[in-house]
């Protein structure tokens, strides 16, 4: 049947929609004066930089120049008092007196699916129950009744466990997927006029409660109707216009590149300015198994000049005190160069940069020691922080209880973090902000 005699709302218009979704936002509308607030009147957001496939520290923020297992990758000073990183980072060396540097993170996955679930969850895989990622522990746990969009999404993402999960929280915490972050967001706004949009509307409830009766208890367990209406809302939503990136200037654009992962850090930043809780960027291609020290450049280039935007951006716009900004990857790389001039897979010491919402800014904590690593592997870097701990603080620093107990829908009770929040990255009332 064609759309012109489809007495309802099409696939196109709503279903399709609703198929890309794990919908996480509630209703109804941000009011104006609040999309203004600025600084700490703001509810805290999350934005991370998922570096897919495990960016090497020893080519990123953990340099070890001039020594055998260091490479050809050269140190330059930053912003922030004792802390050098890659010289593939110009930019990003201007941003970090705003953030800190962790280089001691240690995991016991090195595979890429349970090294993601890993840090994406801070728990490790088990088989008896999917744990929710850290974005969405804070979607359900810090609702906003004023946002119409997702308030969980995921930028450039794709398809796979790079997704964040809702978990035993629900499907409906699951990140909202946008695979070309700025592009025209496909069967998101209706294709035809408004007066045939509410005829396909109130032809639609008349199949829907229909086909309800006889089925309400299953129809209920579906959350059919329920996500139906949230998607329509946010159809016809103003908010929606976050994005979006055609009304930004030439100029902002390019700051963040002209890229797929520049786009989406440009969005992230329009998200967080409209409410959004947590906003996950997706950079691949780290996985430098071969070439790494050339391949890492490449990276590099792509995340220097979009995280430097961005990070620019928070502090120009006084966002930066309402936003967690988190850098990160499954794992790092091997102290030891192989045969084919890459890095394997590396979870014992590896690096993230976090700062914003707060937190101390300038730190840098811990450190790897590439020569006493290819000796034993078994070495463990300097301070090493793990990462049920670093989500404890993100979450004590968002006003979320992270040793709060959920019951699993099995009726199993576990707590949204087994961590402790680091107090070297706790910004204390009396300390000034960066």
């Amino acid at each position: 049947m064609s759309a012109s005699k489809t007495p309802f709302l099409t696939r196109r218009d709503v279903l399709s929609t609703l198929a890309t979704m794990g919908v996480s936002f509630v209703l109804p509308g941000m009011s104006s004066r609040a999309a203004e607030r600025r600084g700490n009147e703001r509810a805290r957001s999350l934005i991370t930089l998922w570096m897919a496939g495990g960016p090497s520290h020893l080519d990123t923020w953990d340099p070890h120049p001039e020594t055998k297992h260091g490479g050809p990758v050269k140190g330059i000073r930053t912003s922030a008092k004792g802390v050098e990183i890659a010289d593939s980072l110009p930019q990003m060396a201007d941003q970090m007196q705003h953030l800190s540097v962790i280089r001691s993170l240690v995991s016991k996955e090195g595979d890429h699916e349970r090294g993601t679930y890993f840090v994406q969850t801070g728990y490790r895989p088990d088989p008896t129950v999917i744990h929710p990622s850290l974005g969405a522990i804070l979607t359900r746990s810090l609702p906003d009744p004023k946002i119409e969009i997702p308030q969980h999404v995921s930028l450039a993402s794709g398809d796979g466990f790079v997704v964040p999960r809702g978990g035993y929280l629900g499907d409906e915490f699951d990140a909202y997927r946008i695979f070309n972050p700025g592009e025209n967001l496909q069967n998101m706004r209706s294709r035809v006029s408004e007066e045939r949009q509410s005829r396909r509307i109130k032809n639609l409830d008349v199949v829907s409660q229909q086909f309800r009766r006889g089925r309400a208890m299953q129809v209920n367990d579906t959350l059919h109707q329920d996500v139906i209406g949230r998607a329509l809302k946010m159809m016809s939503s103003d908010q929606l216009k976050a994005f979006e990136i055609d009304d930004e200037p030439e100029a902002t654009r390019l700051r963040y590149g002209a890229t797929q992962f520049g786009r989406g850090c440009l969005v992230a930043r329009r998200l967080v300015e409209q409410g959004v809780r947590s906003v996950q960027v997706v950079l691949r291609g780290w996985d430098t198994h071969a070439n790494n020290h050339a391949g890492c450049r490449t990276q590099n280039a792509i995340l220097d000049s979009a995280f430097a935007a961005l990070m620019q951006d928070l502090v120009d716009r006084d966002l930066l005190q309402s936003t967690i900004v988190l850098c990160i990857g499954e794992f790092g790389r091997t102290p030891q160069i192989n045969g084919l001039d890459g890095r394997d897979h590396w979870p014992n010491g590896f690096s993230c940069v976090i700062g914003g919402g707060g937190l101390r800014s300038g730190q840098l904590i811990g450190g790897t020691d590439p020569a006493a690593q290819v000796r034993d592997k078994t070495t463990p870097p300097h301070d090493p922080v793990h990462l049920p701990d670093l989500y404890a603080t993100v979450m004590q620093q968002m006003g979320v209880d992270y040793s709060e107990e959920i019951l699993t829908p099995i009726g199993r009770p576990i707590t949204l973090s087994e961590g402790s929040p680091l107090a070297r990255l706790v910004r204390e009332k009396s300390e000034p902000t960066s």
